[in-house]
């Protein structure tokens, strides 16, 4: 994420940058804890901040938004609990967005009748989410045949999914980040019980196909956003990203990037960072195309219209990309 921004930033200011103002970034790490994201959040603004990408986790984002927005600042956040939506704008799916996506993935295209939910109840986003997707599997008619709440951290999960695996369900649906996603993955795949695994949009990253390994990670689906390269005409980005950090961009770099573009558009636009002018800036904007598409934004919330969500597969070199099926399915199309 931070290396998205920062390749943002080179491009703007080789470019003469905002106003004529070099931009520099300045990484907050909040590590996705409430209490820290207050304090962090706090020293920032004190520090002086003209604009803010983040936060990422919405436990996170729910005490640290405010703090920016009381300060004059206009995130540009990376959320997507819809407890945050209205605390500034997002280029990400919230989940009102996201668990619509899923709910038809797992009635149209898994074909599914019966779910059982896996989830972390101690996150706000996670919490959120499995409300969300409960309620729209019943409105499917689709049957839950248990919720199972887990904690965050354990090395295994064995015990907690023995219980809705004996109901031998469809399909488990894991709505946790992905430390607990990669474990409840390698769980589901040790237990010898052949179930559809799909993991919710919060264990989207990277670190999920990490901690996992390639061949785990391929046991579930996951909901997600299309990968840096599956976005047409990404190839000059990708390079641009490569010659830069010696590495390739993963799944959120897209986003962070094109966040601070169109920030510094909207500041150009408005010929201020005042948070008036520059609300109305980016409420006007409207099909403006960046690296991960095009971009529009839903005036009382802030939200991205339309929301990229999809649901990928892991590939033999360790990478997500959509899944073609499920494309071809639900007839998705970039």
């Amino acid at each position: 994420m931070l290396q998205g921004a920062e390749l943002a930033a080179a491009k703007l200011n080789a470019q003469g940058g905002i106003r004529g103002q070099v931009v520099e970034i300045v990484p907050i790490d909040d590590q996705a804890d409430p209490e820290v994201a207050k304090s962090v959040a706090t020293a920032a603004v004190a520090s002086g901040l003209d604009a803010v990408v983040g936060p990422y986790n919405s436990g996170a984002g729910g005490q640290s938004l405010p703090i920016y927005i009381d300060d004059g600042l206009v995130p540009l956040r990376l959320t997507s609990a819809d407890a945050t939506a209205g605390l500034g704008f997002t280029l990400q799916p919230m989940t009102s967005q996201i668990a619509p996506v899923a709910s038809e993935a797992i009635a149209d295209w898994a074909r599914a009748t019966s779910v059982a939910i896996v989830v972390d109840a101690t996150q706000d986003y996670t919490r959120f989410a499995a409300e969300a997707i409960q309620s729209g599997l019943l409105a499917r008619g689709i049957a839950v045949m248990s919720v199972t709440n887990i904690s965050p951290g354990a090395s295994s999960y064995a015990d907690e999914i023995a219980t809705p695996l004996a109901d031998a369900p469809d399909l488990i649906y894991v709505v946790t980040y992905y430390p607990e996603a990669a474990v409840i993955a390698a769980d589901l795949q040790a237990s010898g019980i052949d179930t559809t695994c799909i993991v919710d949009y919060g264990g989207f990253d990277e670190g999920y196909i990490r901690n996992a390994g390639v061949e785990i990670a391929q046991t579930c689906t996951v909901v997600g956003v299309p990968s840096p390269s599956d976005y047409p005409g990404s190839e000059a980005l990708i390079d641009a990203f490569e010659d830069t950090f010696n590495m390739s961009p993963d799944s959120w770099s897209p986003y962070t990037y094109d966040s601070v573009l169109i920030l510094a558009e909207a500041i150009e636009r408005a010929n201020s960072t005042d948070a008036v002018d520059l609300t109305e800036a980016l409420t006007n904007i409207s099909g403006w195309s960046g690296w991960t598409g095009t971009v529009s934004f839903e005036a009382n919330t802030g939200n991205r219209l339309p929301a990229p969500v999809t649901l990928n597969r892991v590939t033999n070199e360790g990478k997500f990309t959509v899944d073609s099926s499920w494309a071809a399915a639900v007839g998705f199309i970039f």
